[in-house]
């Protein structure tokens, strides 16, 4: 049966994920997460993806990106992701491929959703115990969200826009959002969203998702019950 493709809307938010293949490392060193940014900086320009977060764990990528039209995400990543396997591999002389199959992606809706993956992305290094800090990690976007680096691959999404009504203020808000775990049904409900790939947010949110792509939008339980055996 063929796949169906991944939802995607113009002005819609994708929470990204793509993995090392069998979960292995696809950065070996700080050279290869310095061109992943480069190649990613390019693809932006080229496709006109408006990048909002990222984080750069040792075997995958979270992006949280929205598209300007259909099949933008599609394009920001398979030009990423060629050009980055073709100079991984020829820099630590091997072949085949890297990453785990296609990536993955769902849509979010504003507001908290968009928030919540925000600090998601950001908090990943928290959770993976290797900071404390968030700000403190390199290879996210923590920093620069929070004034503290620059970036010029960065663009503020709505929902950060209204943080507050000054750059100091929003800030200040989304620092206070960092210093609070993420809640774990939060943290279940957006992982099990993005692992079938469909629309994370409001009732009305989904509901306009499938009017337009006309498909099931929501989650289905992960594993089917087992049919009942006769005789037994």
């Amino acid at each position: 049966m063929a796949r169906l493709p991944r939802f995607d809307l113009p002005g819609v938010a994708q929470h990204i994920v793509q993995r090392g293949n069998n979960r292995l490392p696809c950065f070996l060193h700080d050279g290869d997460r310095l061109r992943y940014l480069t190649l990613l900086g390019e693809a932006l320009a080229a496709t006109g993806v408006q990048l909002h977060a990222y984080v750069l764990m040792d075997n995958h990528v979270h992006l949280l990106a929205t598209p300007p039209g259909t099949g933008a995400i599609s394009q920001l990543m398979q030009r990423l992701g060629r050009q980055y396997v073709g100079l991984f591999n020829a820099r630590h002389a091997r072949s085949g491929t890297l990453w785990e199959g296609r990536y993955k992606a769902c849509l979010v809706d504003s507001e908290r959703y968009v928030l919540a993956c925000y600090r998601y992305i950001e908090l990943n290094p928290v959770r993976a115990r290797m900071t404390d800090d968030p700000m403190a990690y390199r290879w996210s976007s923590c920093a620069a969200n929070l004034g503290q680096r620059p970036h010029s691959r960065l663009t503020p999404h709505p929902a950060w826009h209204a943080l507050g009504t000054s750059h100091s203020a929003r800030i200040a808000a989304y620092r206070g959002l960092l210093d609070e775990a993420v809640p774990a049904d939060q943290l279940d409900e957006i992982r099990l969203y993005l692992q079938q790939q469909r629309a994370w947010g409001r009732d009305d949110f989904r509901a306009m998702v499938e009017a337009k792509t006309r498909r099931f939008a929501g989650t289905r339980p992960a594993h089917r019950p087992r049919k009942a055996t006769q005789g037994k």
